[in-house]
């Protein structure tokens, strides 16, 4: 991300906890739709706690893959997942990618963008460092049409408080969690090209507590705002939350459907 990042990342564990084991589920989908040029090195921009460049370094094996995020603990984190030589972990700043021009043959950027208040900065910043001919991807949530286990918190609890409701109309109404935000974003940063995709896969919790708990931690969103409510509210909120989540049955395990958009692009 960048260090304007409006993503609480402060607890590499917690995310994973949170939806980084999603974001692994998603990262070969993604490597595999976005299919990197070249046989060169690979770089992965707001890593996270690195599943994206783990992903591109299990596809591409032998390849030099580089992860940047601005999060110190996520970076921590993402090198001790890391076994072998690649990938590589840094901190760095999406917005002013600490590389040289062309060094890459591909970039790749999982779930971040919609998090960095200059996107397209960002997005400058990816076709830069990508050699001309090479492919440069992205991938947002798609908040408003495919994240159940998100448009469930958010409903609800703007039931019960306005101030969730503010902040899902924010998450939701960004534009690059419209179909076609990404695809603009790369047209304007000069990218030649340009496809989107869309990418679906499943996440499986085990029962209310696997889903809940997750937002205990303070990452993210809707980490942040769970940690910033009052007791008075907290409780109702989880109340409702798990009625949803239960919606009539046992309490036990529910399939949720998650959908990606992703863009890729070629440099001119």
């Amino acid at each position: 991300m960048s260090r304007t990042s409006t993503y609480a990342a402060t607890d590499g564990a917690a995310y994973e906890y949170f939806v980084g084991r999603w974001t692994k589920r998603l990262a070969p989908l993604f490597v595999e739709a976005m299919a990197p040029a070249g046989n060169g090195p690979l770089l992965d921009v707001g890593c996270g706690t690195g599943s994206c460049a783990l992903a591109m370094a299990a596809a591409y094996p032998g390849r030099p893959v580089y992860g940047i995020d601005v999060s110190d603990a996520y970076i921590a984190y993402a090198r001790e997942q890391a076994a072998g030589e690649w990938p590589c972990f840094d901190t760095g700043d999406a917005c002013a990618i600490p590389f040289e021009d062309g060094m890459f043959d591909g970039a790749l950027s999982e779930l971040a963008l919609n998090f960095i208040p200059d996107g397209l900065r960002a997005a400058c910043e990816m076709r830069r460092v990508v050699r001309p001919g090479g492919a440069a991807g992205a991938c947002v949530w798609d908040f408003r049409g495919g994240m159940v286990f998100q448009r469930l918190f958010w409903d609800t609890a703007a039931g019960i408080d306005p101030k969730a409701g503010a902040a899902r109309d924010r998450l939701f109404s960004g534009a690059l969690a419209l179909p076609d935000g990404l695809v603009h974003l790369w047209q304007e940063a000069g990218f030649r090209d340009v496809e989107r995709k869309s990418i679906t896969f499943r996440m499986e919790y085990r029962d209310f507590a696997d889903y809940w708990e997750p937002f205990l931690g303070g990452q993210g969103p809707v980490g942040a705002y769970v940690a910033g409510l009052a007791p008075d509210i907290l409780g109702p909120v989880e109340d409702a939350v798990r009625q949803a989540y239960l919606s009539g049955a046992p309490d036990g395990s529910r399939s949720l459907t998650a959908t990606a958009w992703a863009v890729r692009g070629i440099v001119p």
